[in-house]
């Protein structure tokens, strides 16, 4: 078995906004097969980075491999590499989950021939196959979770970007979408970069974990590790609070999935 690769790699990578950074200088590495999480507080910088990453938001300075290719000078290659799910609603609710991946099929420029299996496989592996011909707007918030990320891997990506990819759910089908990337890393062994605020989300999936703070990258390891760095009894909660000096924000009220993704994506 060949050893796992870096398909990440961050080189001092800076965004500002006039004499203000959004992300200021992270350097670190994502190996092959790994789901790593972004947890910060809000303005922490985690949409930025992962708006960099790919290709969405161009760095003030520094550089980022991606699958080997930098997003400064090879930004389409990096693209034909990754999937993102963003935090706000990208399905379309007036088609159906097998138009909404028919029409993703056609922006990554799947060969036609292969779209159809490709569609197909990618319902069955959400557990939407009996849902392909229901218009979106009926989905429940966690169908429309799982039919954009069949619409991100479509084109077979080796790197997942999710961007929140909770907020707004309920218990039951958070867990449900914590199924299905585990599916996808351990039948596809597919990379994630996940920005999340849940800390048991980060715990459930998460192989290490990256704490961002003021836009700066202030610890990063497995779950486990960080928390014995503070106390043999920590929780991620006391990590989190002992290395940015606040508490993560809570979810509220559970929200409709636009809102939620609203919300996110205004203070992120």
């Amino acid at each position: 078995m060949s050893e796992p690769k870096a398909v990440i790699i961050t080189d001092y990578l800076t965004k500002t906004y006039g004499d203000v950074p959004a992300v200021e200088a992270v350097s670190m590495t994502v190996m092959e097969g790994e789901i790593v999480g972004l947890i910060g507080p809000n303005g922490a910088g985690k949409s930025t980075l992962i708006k960099m990453l790919t290709t969405l938001l161009p760095p003030s300075s520094g550089d980022a491999l991606i699958a080997g290719y930098s997003i400064l000078t090879a930004p389409a290659k990096v693209r034909a590499h990754i999937g993102y799910v963003p935090q706000l609603l990208s399905s379309d609710g007036n088609l159906t989950g097998y138009e909404n991946l028919l029409m993703s099929a056609r922006l990554y420029l799947v060969p036609h021939h292969e779209r159809e299996e490709r569609i197909r496989s990618a319902l069955a592996l959400m557990e939407l196959a009996d849902a392909g011909d229901r218009l979106v707007q009926h989905y429940s918030g966690g169908m429309i979770r799982r039919l954009e990320i069949a619409q991100a891997m479509l084109h077979e990506p080796a790197i997942l970007f999710l961007d929140e990819p909770t907020v707004g759910l309920d218990p039951v089908a958070r867990h449900g979408i914590w199924k299905h990337m585990r599916e996808l890393r351990d039948r596809v062994g597919m990379t994630m970069l996940m920005a999340t605020h849940q800390m048991d989300e980060a715990e459930a999936l998460c192989d290490r974990i990256a704490i961002l703070h003021d836009g700066r990258l202030q610890a990063i390891g497995t779950p486990g590790a960080l928390k014995a760095d503070v106390s043999p009894d920590a929780t991620l909660d006391d990590v989190f609070a002992a290395i940015t000096g606040s508490e993560i924000a809570k979810e509220g009220s559970l929200r409709l999935i636009q809102q939620g993704r609203s919300s996110a994506h205004a203070h992120s």
